[in-house]
């Protein structure tokens, strides 16, 4: 991609402006001006440079919008219009957004910014005091490990007794400041972006009220050094020298309103435009490069539990550039350094990990027993989704993508020979429970999973996407969609909902949690649960921890079962002395049952681990350049084929799935397939 001309004054380039439903999509050069908060267009950039306006929008007051069908579209809503625009891909799309942010911020603010007082301070003290804060912080932390390591030493009870206390309170101390930096560290992102409205001292920019050209703009020392590799941070500059283009705009009438002239005129396509027949051919060039080989490829589910955050910068400093509070973080893109090696499409599979809890559920006579061993399955499914308590990101799984795998519920009594061909992983036995994902959906990014054992007549679909907002001292993810888990041989479905994901301590070492309401509802028997993840609060309290009700619609509101602790460790019921004494589900002594797979080179091109394989080898190797290039890679890719599809105006056809109103199903499901046999039965 080449870069987008930054200029003194503020940048230009072209970008494509939705015309009209005939016209379609059309190019334009585009220039940016800080000074008057203008963004003007032209036909070309001969016509620019002539001084034959096409078009302007005025920034101050406007409202800047992401387009989720497209990575490379947003809008600019003022002054009672919508405009749309459409850059090359998504990294250009963040140059303009940025620079047109600032632009906003600064017309409005302008009047704010003028009226300062003369002793107001500036933002490079306040990067100072934030700087000497994060160093006392360091001294704290090291005066605290002293001390805990002297405790070694300590020769009597009442010493030992005095310096815990110290040290906890010490412990207390520095997880405040902590907290307190990164308030400050929000605080200042939110009135001053990371891309930068205030760099030189405020009482500067006072003094020089009747000059605005003496605004200047440009990075602040560090912010930018965690972007994605393929961001460039925009720079505008103060210049002595005036650009001839700059005084070609300032002869221009500065309008009142944004107008779009309805006028017909030459169109003129843009050199340095890239066109889709270079991309593919730089694209099938990166692929020829790619190493086939994946014999160093280690398949082992461990997970390092340790983020090297000296060597690659905190999480926070990254997000800091990119948003603000209450952002959706959708297209916020991730260092690649906190990524899982597996896509979330496997992550979901983890769900089964104790197959033989879900697949004996038929097995059961007593409807609330079902429910209860329902709910036992459900709250011990979660401690195997993640590997490390570090809280890391799977890959977001590429649309088309597929993960097939299978779980030994009893390997003794299985017959390899009896498959089920018929089913979700068709080299399966039918006394396994067997999984099927796939990615239907990239907007919203939705994935739909199936999972059955064939033998005991039960199944589970479902489909899920996320929400990812940023609050401050974490990230929030939340869980849309439901599960079906269907008991065949009762003919009972139980519809469950799940929790939403936090990754706390961003300033650091991320680690997650689980927190929200979620419910469990079975309405042919009547029973229903309702489950609680409790997140932890600022100070004391227990972390992971859950509680549990089940009830049945005679009566509603005295639980026939209660259960609490926590969802990653031990879980009690209350037995009758009222009391949590009674074990429900031990997730530390329960073993995890390994899926089963398909050795990398038998598996499909869009199965999960052979389509990330470029991404998971350099992640495993620490190379984290060539892990992002690879990423970088299957996204663009995947880019270029939805726009190849919105050209030729075909549709994305999912491959084992179909949509039923707002749910996805899978297209052979047990059920239908049990009637299938039925029906051909009856007839012969």
């Amino acid at each position: 991609m080449s870069e987008v001309p930054v200029l003194s004054f503020g940048m230009e380039g072209p970008l494509s402006k939705w015309t009209n439903v005939m016209k379609g999509w059309q190019y334009r050069w585009f220039v940016l001006d800080q000074e008057t908060g203008l963004l003007s267009y032209y036909t070309s950039k001969e016509k620019m440079v002539r001084g034959s306006r096409r078009g302007c929008v005025r920034l101050k007051g406007a409202v800047i919008g992401i387009d989720d069908e497209d990575d490379s579209t947003f809008t600019i809503t003022c002054d009672n219009k919508m405009f749309h625009f459409q850059a090359r891909d998504s990294d250009e799309r963040g140059q303009w957004v940025k620079a047109l942010e600032d632009i906003i911020l600064r017309h409005s603010h302008q009047q704010y910014l003028f009226k300062l007082p003369k002793n107001t301070s500036s933002i490079n003290d306040f990067e100072r005091k934030l700087t000497e804060a994060d160093a006392y912080l360091q001294l704290l932390i090291n005066q605290a490990e002293s001390l805990e390591a002297k405790m070694q030493t300590v020769q009597t009870d009442q010493e030992n007794v005095d310096q815990e206390q110290v040290l906890s309170t010490a412990k207390n101390m520095i997880e405040s400041i902590k907290q307190a930096i990164v308030l400050l560290q929000v605080a200042k992102t939110t009135l001053y972006p990371m891309n930068g409205i205030i760099q030189s001292d405020l009482e500067d920019e006072a003094s020089s009220a009747d000059n605005p050209s003496s605004l200047r703009r440009s990075t602040t020392s560090g912010n930018h050094q965690n972007d994605s590799a393929t961001a460039q941070p925009l720079r505008m500059e103060q210049s002595s020298i005036e650009s001839p283009i700059r005084t070609q705009i300032r002869s221009d009438l500065i309008p009142t309103v944004s107008y779009s002239s309805s006028e017909d005129e030459e169109f003129f396509d843009v050199d340095e435009y890239q066109s889709d027949e270079e991309v593919t051919k730089r694209l099938n060039g990166a692929e020829k490069e790619r190493t086939e080989s994946f014999s160093k490829y280690d398949e082992s589910e461990d997970e390092d539990d340790v983020i090297d955050c000296e060597k690659h910068g905190s999480v926070i400093t990254h997000l800091l550039s990119q948003v603000r509070l209450g952002m959706d973080l959708t297209k916020v893109v991730l260092p690649t350094f906190i990524l899982e090696t597996r896509s979330a499409l496997e992550m979901y599979a983890d769900f089964f990990a104790h197959p033989d809890l879900f697949s004996t559920i038929s097995t059961l006579d007593d409807p609330k027993e079902r429910m209860i061993q329902v709910l036992r399955w459900y709250v011990s499914a979660f401690h195997a989704g993640r590997k490390g308590s570090v809280a890391k990101k799977p890959y977001n799984p590429i649309i088309g993508e597929t993960f097939l795998c299978y779980w030994d519920v009893d390997p003794e009594n299985t017959d390899k020979n009896d498959v089920t061909t018929d089913g979700p992983v068709p080299w399966a036995p039918k006394n396994t429970v067997s999984f099927i994902g796939e990615q239907v959906s990239h907007h919203p990014p939705i994935s739909a999973f199936y999972a059955e054992c064939y033998n005991t007549q039960m199944a589970f679909n479902a489909h899920l996407w996320t929400k990812s907002k940023f609050l401050g001292l974490s990230i929030g993810v939340d869980m849309i969609g439901q599960a079906c888990v269907s008991d065949l041989k009762h003919e009972e479905d139980y519809i469950m909902t799940f929790p939403s994901g936090y990754g706390r301590s961003i300033l650091t070492v991320p680690w997650f949690e689980m927190g929200g309401k979620c419910q469990i509802l079975c309405n042919k028997t009547g029973f229903s649960a309702q489950m609680a993840f409790h997140t932890k609060p600022f100070y004391g309290g227990k972390r992971h921890r859950i509680t549990a009700e089940v009830f049945h619609v005679s009566d509603s509101k005295k639980p026939i079962l209660s259960v609490q602790g926590e969802w990653n460790g031990v879980m009690y019921s209350k037995g009758s002395t009222g009391k949590y004494d009674v074990p429900f589900v031990d997730t530390k002594s329960m073993k995890i049952i390994k899926k089963k797979l398909k050795p990398l080179p038998n598996q499909g091109e869009y199965e999960s681990r052979r389509l990330w394989k470029d991404v998971t080898l350099h992640l495993k190797s620490k190379d984290m350049d060539q892990a992002t290039e690879a990423k970088h890679f299957l996204e663009q890719r995947q880019r270029n084929e939805a726009k190849e599809r919105k050209e030729t105006g075909t549709t994305w056809q999912h491959k084992h799935f179909h949509e039923d109103g707002e749910i996805f199903v899978y297209n052979h499901h047990l059920q239908s397939r049990k009637s299938k046999t039925k029906e051909e039965s009856s007839t012969s």
